[in-house]
Order: structure tokens, then C-alpha cells, then sequence
């Protein structure tokens, strides 16, 4: 037997990709040199001000800070309340992100309204390592990380799907044969 979900998926059910820009903060002095990334201190101080703390730029040049890039896809039926897994990629001169939080970000779509708000500890899959003779060795990526659960869904995705007494099926491979005994399958079970 064959099952539909093998040939075909459902009109207007797909994921929804979110981005977002943020902070990682808590690093160990491996994060992006202010100095060489202005775009941190933006964020960094447009987020102490707003928490109600006034900073200068010369006064505050922490190392223990990366801009990052958030994403992540909304699945199908994601309810308010629900959590989804995001991917934090550094896009400053940071050298790793290891050990960092990422400070609440919110996450658009690309209609530009917030589905998400995102934060938590980072989990990184590679780790840099220099020796005082200039020696350096790096494994896998640390300027990348994940979040398991990281994002909470504030927003739903509207859709048809559940509107309406029909479901229209769009095949993997189209062909007429495929979609005629499709029809005659789901019209006999009808």
C-alpha cells in the first residue's frame, strides 16, 4: 500500500521560515570587537536603553558579546504557546559562541509581522582552540548554534485548511494517472 503523504502534500500546509537579529551575550571574550562590528554596540545599546540603562559608547566595550542572525520555521498548526527549535548563526568577527545566551528576539516572517519570540542558552557543535605560539585549530563551526525549543509561538498562521468541505492535494510528481487513481482512492473512502 501506498500512503498519500507519499505522494502528495495538502494545498496551504507548509512551514513558514521566521528570522530575526539579536544578542548573544555570557561569552567567555570570544565575541565580535565592537570596534571592528558598530552594528553590536547599535543593538547592545538600543537593548540597555531600552531595559532603562544609559551607556556610553567609549564607557562599555564588553568582548562578551555577538550579533547573531536567528532563524527558524513555524510547522504547520503551530499554536500560540507552542515551542520551536531556532538556529543562531554569529555575523560579526566573533570567535565562537560557545557558552553564550541569546538575549529574547523576536522573529518575523516575511510579511514582517512577529510569529516568535526566541532566546536561551546555545548549544554549539564546534569549539577554536589557539596556542600562545599563534598555533590555532578549529573544529566544526563555533560561531553557530542551536536552541532546542528555543522559540515560543506568538502569533498563529492563518489558513484555509480547516475552512471549507474540500482539500486540495498537490502531487510530488504530477502526472494524470497518479491523480485519477488518487481521486478514486480518497472518493471511494468518501
Amino acid at each position: 500500500p501506498v500512503r498519500i503523504k507519499d505522494l502528495a502534500n495538502i494545498d496551504g500546509v507548509r512551514g513558514n521560515d521566521l528570522v530575526g537579529y539579536g544578542l548573544v551575550v555570557g561569552l567567555n571574550g570570544s565575541g565580535d570587537s565592537l570596534r571592528n562590528s558598530p552594528f553590536t554596540e547599535e543593538i547592545m545599546a538600543g537593548l540597555l536603553e531600552r531595559l532603562g540603562v544609559n551607556v556610553t559608547d567609549e564607557a562599555f566595550r564588553p568582548k562578551n558579546v555577538a550579533a547573531v542572525i536567528v532563524t527558524a520555521t513555524l510547522p504547520p498548526f503551530a499554536r500560540a504557546g507552542s515551542q520551536i527549535d531556532i538556529n543562531v548563526a554569529a555575523i560579526g568577527d566573533a570567535k565562537s559562541l560557545l557558552g553564550g545566551t541569546l538575549v529574547m528576539t523576536p522573529l518575523n516572517a516575511a510579511d514582517g509581522e512577529i510569529y516568535a519570540v526566541a532566546q536561551g542558552s546555545l548549544v554549539v557543535g564546534g569549539l577554536g582552540a589557539e596556542g600562545a605560539d599563534g598555533s590555532k585549530v578549529v573544529i566544526n563551526t563555533p560561531t553557530v548554534g542551536r536552541i532546542a525549543n528555543g522559540a515560543t509561538v506568538e502569533r498563529e498562521v492563518p489558513n484555509s485548511f480547516s475552512q471549507g468541505d474540500t482539500i486540495t492535494f498537490n502531487l510530488n510528481r504530477p502526472d494524470f494517472t497518479t491523480a485519477r487513481r488518487l481521486a478514486d482512492v480518497v472518493n471511494d473512502l468518501v
